[in-house]
């Protein structure tokens, strides 16, 4: 081993993927001065401009020339790091080649078989129902033949990939909500002409506010080595979206954790992982919409943000370390995607100070490049324009920058 990545005493920190979910994990992971290593394909992702990580580029973030090159990293270090992984194709890059991988680094992953019951939309529908956890109505769309299950539903519905990485490699988008049997039965058809089935879920009614979600890290024999509770406060797309505004939701903690941590329980889920909810206006409950397994969500650092720092929780557990207790927020804090997010007015809790996802005095070359830099910018404009004209959303907004 050639030491190359070992400035200090400290076991470093290799976080996968270089977007803006793993530039709120570099922020978070920083704030105790780890080493820290950040990959990815390409030197224009965020993560990779942070002043806190190392960039590494390698040539996949899935199959064979992953593994051959992040073995290669492994090999740089004296003492194996811990890796934390942000995008759903690492999961499973790393969850099918563990053996290999952990005698490089340290991480924490599910079984295999339950990666990939957790990572299908499908699986999980079927998983939910047998251990009486709430979920929507669904119809499972295998194949074309399958559409005349869209009978059984009431609309409008949503209809989602069963697997996400259809979504990653543009086979498929990423969610879609019809308003009738008839536009159901088009958007199907068009959606089954590639490979990969569908999921459609009856629309739990409810405004976009009503998202609700819970981030974990679950580590040796269950233990819980932290846990937030947030709220999305806006989305992009509007309703069917990744989060654009989300703050802290301890009103909603009571009712969430245990029951994230009861599925996590049931369905073996160690490791990094959060359940997303939607409040139900007719039923007056809580319905789970999809679970996240073996990496960070889009919009983790809030937790940090509030005080709950769970990829550094993560890194002192796997070392053993004790854990750091959480920070008492001064004043609430709101995490928004991009400077023109922002929460409706109604929404936005009383002194919240909205942070965003790209820019820090302390760290500001990831917004320099964002906004500035690269071609988003004409994007972000657009969509700036857009919002302050009533149009709400813009075609020319790039999924690229919410996944």
């Amino acid at each position: 081993m050639t030491g190359a990545y070992n400035s200090d005493k400290k076991v470093a920190a290799v976080i996968v993927g270089g977007d803006l979910n793993a530039l709120g994990v570099v922020r978070s992971v920083a704030r105790q001065q780890i080493p820290i290593v950040a990959v990815d394909t390409r030197s224009s992702r965020a993560a990779l401009w942070s002043r806190h990580a190392r960039g590494r580029l390698v040539r996949s973030l899935s199959g064979p020339e992953f593994v051959e090159d992040m073995v290669q990293l492994g090999r740089e270090f004296d003492h194996p790091p811990v890796l934390l992984l942000t995008s759903e194709d690492t999961v499973h890059a790393v969850s099918e080649n563990r053996d290999e991988l952990s005698k490089w680094f340290r991480f924490r992953l599910p079984a295999d078989e339950n990666v990939k019951i957790l990572s299908s939309k499908a699986s999980f529908h079927d998983f939910s129902l047998r251990h009486d956890f709430p979920v929507p109505h669904t119809a499972i769309l295998e194949c074309k033949s399958d559409i005349g299950l869209l009978d059984q539903l009431r609309f409008p519905c949503v209809m989602k990939p069963d697997n996400k990485l259809s979504v990653l490699s543009g086979n498929k988008e990423r969610a879609v909500r019809v308003g009738s049997l008839e536009d159901a039965r088009e958007q199907a058809n068009s959606m089954l002409a590639t490979p990969g089935g569908i999921v459609v879920q009856e629309w739990i009614e409810g405004a976009e506010s009503n998202i609700y979600f819970t981030l974990f890290y679950r580590g040796g024999d269950g233990h819980v080595a932290a846990i937030f509770t947030g709220r999305k406060l806006s989305c992009h797309p509007h309703d069917v979206g990744s989060t654009a505004v989300c703050v802290a939701a301890p009103e909603a903690r009571e009712s969430l954790e245990p029951m994230t941590l009861a599925f996590a329980e049931c369905a073996g889920m160690e490791g990094m992982g959060s359940m997303e909810y939607k409040w139900d206006d007719n039923y007056k409950k809580f319905v789970m919409v999809e679970p996240t397994v073996g990496r960070t969500d889009w919009q983790e650092e809030i937790a940090t943000l509030c005080g709950v720092n769970i990829p550094l929780a993560a890194y002192r557990h796997e070392l053993g370390l004790p854990a750091v207790p959480d920070e008492v927020s001064r004043a609430p804090a709101g995490w928004r995607a991009t400077f023109v997010d922002r929460p409706p007015a109604h929404l936005r809790p009383a002194r919240t100070r909205m942070v965003d996802g790209y820019f820090r005095w302390d760290d500001p070359l990831p917004a320099l490049k964002f906004y500035c830099m690269g071609h988003p910018l004409r994007r972000v404009f657009r969509r700036w324009r857009g919002i302050n004209q009533g149009t709400g959303t813009l075609p020319g907004w790039s999924r690229s920058m919410k996944e």
